[in-house]
């Protein structure tokens, strides 16, 4: 700089920030030289703070407000200076004025999708993303561990820094909390005060900053998020359904609908066979309550008749688990397909265990009968 902007420098006895940017967090006055004169007036606005700094070394702080500079208004910088009856103009230090106001702006996002164990999906991969409010909270850690020589920060050059902290606080919360990911979908208030903290933890005393909030919200996979419309639009049709039926009809009705999921989940073998008749038995009962809610009143059904003695029911083991109880005539079906041989267990009522099922009679009768031959047809 010439002789004009040195003289400017020293003329100037203003000090101030007049730009209200909430993207520039921390501005350097420039000075030449960084000579201040004595009397110079300060003047920091609301949301700022002015921070004098000599030779690298943090001196007197300023809050808003309007100030001569004076040696009784620096009392730290006239102790690193040695002003023991003030001081002569023109002095030097540099002057940082550091934005306090909150950053608002500041979207942060998983970069790479987070495993989560699920109970219901085993392993589903989730993503998270939102917006977080911070601010500057201690101008000497902030002057420190990111201004450093600059003459400027904006949010920019700390958004990078803060969404890797973010999304690895994520992740560890995630693993902390243990939940699946339907359950951490429906606590996502809940998990976003979790998250300010644990970020708060890695930001205060390592930049200055202070978390404010953090807004997230929870991304589940295209196939979960069907999965669960699904399932959502299967609940509400047989809530229709049940609140038409009566209590034990509820039960029955409820037994019946699992048990077509279970076998629905072993096509072709004997959990099918048996979804089968469960699902024809339910049809049938579902008919009779449409029957009964459309164009005719519903009348109470009269008590059923108890089942005749030798009408037994039996529990057969199928593909090891429990299946039934089932009558005689539903066994013969599992005879003829195979899913029932001699060896398998079978359990009925007046049983002291599980037996084969070659050792009860009633069920070893079902592997001894064979139909007849067809006899001849008839012909000219």
């Amino acid at each position: 700089m010439g002789i004009i902007s040195k003289l400017k420098g020293e003329l100037v006895d203003i000090i101030e920030w007049l730009e209200d940017s909430r993207s520039r967090l921390a501005w350097r006055f420039p000075r030449y030289q960084n000579e201040i004169k004595n009397g110079a007036q300060l003047i920091v606005r609301e949301g700022q703070q002015a921070v004098f700094v000599y030779r690298g070394q943090l001196a007197d702080t300023f809050g808003p407000g309007h100030y001569e500079l004076v040696s009784e208004n620096l009392p730290v910088l006239s102790t690193i200076q040695g002003w023991k009856h003030g001081f002569d103009s023109p002095f030097r230090s540099e002057v940082y004025f550091i934005n306090t106001r909150p950053v608002t702006d500041l979207r942060w996002g998983t970069p790479t999708p987070i495993t989560v164990r699920d109970p219901d999906f085993t392993m589903v991969q989730v993503r998270a993303n939102g917006l977080c409010v911070l601010r500057i909270a201690d101008p000497a850690i902030f002057l420190r561990e990111v201004i450093g020589t600059d003459s400027s920060v904006d949010t920019e050059e700390i958004s990078e820094l803060l969404r890797r902290v973010i999304a690895t606080a994520f992740s560890d919360l995630v693993m902390q909390t243990g939940l699946g990911a339907i359950d951490l979908q429906g606590r996502q208030v809940e998990l976003a005060d979790k998250l300010k903290d644990l970020v708060q933890e890695r930001v205060d005393d390592e930049f200055g900053l202070k978390i404010d909030s953090i807004a997230m919200t929870i991304s589940l996979p295209e196939e979960v998020t069907q999965a669960m419309t699904r399932g959502v639009a299967r609940g509400v049709e047989q809530a229709r359904y049940l609140d038409n039926a009566g209590p034990m009809d509820r039960l029955q009705q409820g037994a019946m609908a699992e048990a077509v999921v279970e076998s629905a989940k072993n096509p072709g073998g004997a959990g099918s066979m048996m979804g089968a008749g469960l699902g024809m038995a339910l049809g049938q009962q579902v008919g009779g309550a449409m029957a009964q809610g459309f164009g005719r009143p519903q009348q109470q059904a009269a008590p059923a008749p108890p089942p005749l003695p030798s009408a037994a029911q039996f529990h057969v083991e199928l593909n090891g688990a429990v299946a039934g109880p089932f009558p005689l005539d539903h066994l013969r079906g599992y005879v003829s397909g195979g899913q029932l041989s001699p060896t398998t267990l079978v359990w009925t009522a007046g049983m002291a265990g599980w037996a084969a099922a070659s050792t009860v009679p009633a069920v070893a009768a079902l592997f001894q009968s064979t139909p007849p031959p067809l006899p001849p047809s008839g012909g000219n």
